[in-house]
């Protein structure tokens, strides 16, 4: 793979700017204005990191993580530009392409959860799971579904995930002008790509990191390919991609360790405890230094009076950990740069690096004391009802939907409820498809519009539907 075509500027639909208009932003800067003028931007501020319709000011909503995963993708961009100028010394890569990988990953993590339903990473699983269920449960012209549709369709749903639907939002559904979605560079569409790979392809025990999940839909298929053609990594990862999430599991592993102790759900001794305990820490200086200076930062908010010294100590414990990070992110991709550039590199950025056990032990601390909570399992069943619901009712719209066969008051009553927009496209990309695409697509305007949902309006839809005050 090469810069410069990893650092594509094209769009899927040419766009170009009339000469004389004054604006001198580069093709990467406009992404990101594009990103935070959208709608599908700003719901982010009603969508679960952790804790689901949580009220307080300070737990994360997915538009807070967003920001901070941008601010540290950018830094890493950053970081990994100047080594490869100044040390890797590759000749492909000029000066210039520095503010164009910051650029683009910072619009990179803005985007990287655009696409994920309400209620977290638990809407997914409850998108996947009730697909599996019911598929076979669904009938067309007298055959289950599981009959009709070819294997890769069905296992889009199998497999959904809220990386392929954020490609899907912003190369399709964001409506505004055409059916190019926000038409945004073929640079930062690769990046964002976590998983090249089809749901028919998916292999999480592959040991590559590259199939672990899926990457993109078959609706979808004839847009991967040009970005995969414009950007020349043809089913590799991008290598901007491993910056991209390694910047997503600094935010996310400090942050929900952070949200776990503001909500109560972590004390700083049971964090003190816990990472003295995790198996195999100790074998690492790195992590040693790091537990020493949990320590160090409780002592010195005692010293200086603080009225809460053990968040104090976290706090600010975590903003340090984050730095550690941030370095040991950037020496991974250093070390592995050659097999980066040359897509064979299977693992993440951190695997091997100095800071690995504290990211695992993290990891493994926020899944105890946060992800398995009372209060967020109980959630989490409310979340199931609400999607299981929602699915259930407007599936069965939407499978009779423009297909000719007639439909009840209520099946049209449910579908005047789904967006407009998404429905517009459906009709632009159902054109001329046969009956079996077309069904399929039905399917998935589904998932778009539920995708599209905040907690609140899906709590709210569903109370609404279902008679409940």
């Amino acid at each position: 793979m090469h810069w410069k075509d990893l650092l594509c500027s094209g769009r899927i639909r040419d766009f170009k700017g009339k000469p004389g208009s004054g604006d001198l932003r580069t093709e990467f800067e406009k992404d990101y204005h594009r990103i935070i003028g959208s709608a599908s931007f700003r719901r982010l501020q009603d969508k679960t990191q952790v804790f689901p319709l949580d009220k307080s000011d300070f737990i994360r909503t997915r538009l807070t993580h967003s920001l901070e995963v941008s601010s540290f993708a950018k830094s890493l961009g950053q970081n990994v530009s100047e080594e490869i100028l100044q040390n890797i010394k590759d000749p492909g890569f000029l000066p210039s392409y520095k503010a164009d990988v910051s650029d683009i990953l910072q619009c990179a993590g803005l985007l990287h959860d655009i696409g994920n339903p309400p209620f977290g990473h638990f809407g997914e699983t409850a998108i996947r799971e009730w697909f599996l269920k019911h598929l076979p449960k669904l009938w067309w012209k007298g055959k289950p579904l599981t009959e009709v549709l070819p294997v890769q369709m069905q296992e889009d749903f199998y497999h959904f995930e809220g990386n392929a639907q954020a490609l899907r939002l912003v190369t399709k559904l964001h409506y505004l002008v055409d059916a190019h979605g926000m038409n945004l560079t073929k640079g930062l569409l690769g990046t964002i790509i976590k998983y090249p790979t089809a749901s028919t392809e998916v292999c999480s025990r592959s040991g590559d990191i590259r199939t672990k999940k899926m990457g993109y839909f078959y609706a979808d298929r004839e847009v991967f390919q040009q970005i995969q053609e414009g950007t020349g990594t043809y089913g590799k990862r991008h290598p901007l991609t491993f910056l991209l999430e390694a910047a997503d599991d600094i935010a996310y592993k400090t942050a929900d360790i952070e949200d776990a102790v503001k909500k109560g759900c972590l004390s700083y001794e049971q964090l003190l405890q816990e990472l003295q305990n995790f198996p195999g820490g100790a074998q690492e200086e790195e992590y040693e230094k790091l537990v020493e200076l949990l320590r160090y930062r409780y002592q010195r908010a005692l010293e200086k009076g603080m009225d809460h010294p053990r968040g104090n100590a976290v706090q600010n414990w975590l903003v340090q950990v984050q730095g550690r990070m941030i370095k040991s992110a950037t020496a991974g991709f250093v070390e592995h740069y050659e097999e980066l550039m040359a897509g064979t590199y299977k693992k993440d950025l951190f695997f091997g690096m100095p800071g690995t056990g504290m990211m695992e032990a993290l990891g493994e601390i926020a899944y105890q004391y946060a992800f398995i909570s009372r209060p967020i399992l109980r959630l989490e069943i409310g979340a199931d009802a609400i999607f299981a619901f929602l699915l259930g009712r407007f599936v069965d719209a939407a499978i009779a939907y423009d297909s000719g066969m007639g439909m009840t008051s209520v099946q049209e009553k449910l579908m005047s409820v789904i967006s407009d927009n998404y429905k517009a496209i459906y009709h632009i990309y159902a054109e001329g498809k046969e009956e079996t695409e077309r069904l399929y697509l039905r399917l998935l305007l589904v998932t778009d519009e539920v995708c599209g949902m905040t907690d609140s309006y899906a709590k709210a839809l569903y109370q609404e539907l279902s008679g409940i005050p």
